[in-house]
């Protein structure tokens, strides 16, 4: 069998000699760590077109019956941390061959790359190996248990009565793959197999095909969510650091520490055409002969917590020098804001008889970034015999960045 492994060879180690344990276990070509002393076992990836992720030891037959074929390539075992890391290269393609299937029962096999080393393990072999593990036959078949020292490659399905004169086994649909890959220290990890496999150290990275991920201790991080990047649409409930960005389905939001806040808030605008009445002499929110009555702007503070609101209407007293306001109460989850109620230095004005058009705009200060606000308009009468109209009403907030 064209299996061999480095550091692995049929002979006893001179006493004074570097044995081949020390050789495994020293830090040359050091593959991805687990731990102080154990690396990843796994396949080197690539393929000899470049278009596949990993082409080695991949399981696959060509053929009816109950053969299969093994590619070649190269891959790293580890055994118990005190054993060490073998290398191991599978130079030629290779072909297995099934056992029959049971008479009444399927079956799942498992194939393996295993490594025996008699200094080790007390088998009494040294050798690497590509190696059938038999399940047993049921009803209900399991997967075998992983042996020792062995990476697993592949799992196969055994129908009940499976033999090249029947057929064989179902080659397409029979085989599930099992490798996952290793790579170098520092080097990006190909995601193959493993998916919640925890990460060996912070810093680590790894390729899940569509995006890179960092693993930063206790998760896998899409580097898009690291420093400077801006992180895709769903992918990121509640932000790493202040300043952090985010796409929220076409929005770009700004992590504030506390929330996510529109990066560039955009104004807020609302108007109304039909006018109705006012003769109150205190601020109302309320219009009498209108059906739209209050205009309401929402808005999102930015994250200066300023903004600045800008109201008008075109109005008309009932009686001889009498006058009408317009303001806007400023309300956060429907209750005003304490210093944001309407009033007469934040109004505009209209005053004697004949149709006038007026506006103001004044600043809004100390809002909370990020909080969603209202700004509800107010009226009010110079007298309650004034039926004040107003018409053409509309609010409009800036944000002040």
């Amino acid at each position: 069998m064209p299996v061999r492994s480095a550091w692995l060879v049929n002979r006893t180690d001179a006493e004074s000699g570097q044995s081949r344990a020390d050789t495994r276990l020293a830090p040359t070509g050091t593959m991805t760590p687990t731990s102080g002393l154990a690396s990843r076992s796994g396949i080197i990836p690539g393929s000899p077109d470049g278009k596949s992720l990993m082409s080695a030891f991949y399981v696959f037959s060509s053929t009816a019956g109950m053969t299969a074929t093994i590619a070649p390539g190269r891959a790293v075992v580890q055994g118990g941390e005190a054993a060490g890391a073998y290398p191991v290269v599978l130079t030629d393609y290779t072909t297995m061959v099934f056992a029959d299937g049971d008479a009444n029962n399927p079956r799942i096999d498992l194939l393996v790359l295993r490594i025996y080393d008699a200094q080790v393990d007390r088998t009494g072999r040294t050798e690497a190996v590509l190696e059938i593990v038999q399940g047993a036959a049921e009803g209900n078949p399991q997967v075998p248990l992983t042996p020792p020292a062995s990476l697993p490659l592949a799992t196969v399905q055994v129908p009940a009565g499976a033999s090249v004169g029947t057929g064989g086994i179902a080659w397409a649909s029979a085989v599930a793959n099992l490798r996952t890959s290793t790579v170098a220290a520092g080097g990006i990890l190909p995601l193959y197999g493993n998916t919640n496999e925890i990460g060996a150290y912070p810093g680590q990275y790894r390729d899940i095909g569509t995006q890179l991920q960092r693993w930063d201790g206790g998760n896998w991080v899409g580097y898009p969510g690291q420093i400077g990047g801006i992180v895709p649409t769903g992918q990121l409930a509640t932000g790493g650091y202040v300043g952090q960005y985010r796409d929220n389905n076409g929005r770009l939001e700004r992590w504030s520490g506390t929330a996510w806040v529109l990066a560039f808030p955009s104004a807020a605008f609302a108007y109304d055409n039909d006018g109705g009445y006012c003769k109150t002499t205190t601020w109302s929110e309320a219009l009498t002969g209108t059906t739209g009555a209050t205009i309401t702007a929402t808005f999102t503070a930015p994250v200066s917590g300023k903004v600045l609101v800008h109201l008008g209407f075109q109005g008309q007293p009932s009686v001889e020098g009498g006058w009408g306001r317009m303001s806007a109460n400023i309300r956060k989850d429907g209750v005003l804001v304490t210093g944001l109620g309407a009033e007469e230095t934040r109004s505009a004005v209209d005053t004697n008889r004949g149709n006038q058009s007026v506006s103001t705009v004044f600043p809004v200060t100390g809002l909370q970034a990020g909080a969603q606000y209202t700004a509800v308009s107010a009226y009010s009468s110079s007298v309650t015999t004034n039926n004040h109209w107003f018409d053409n009403r509309f609010i409009r907030v800036d944000p002040m960045l």
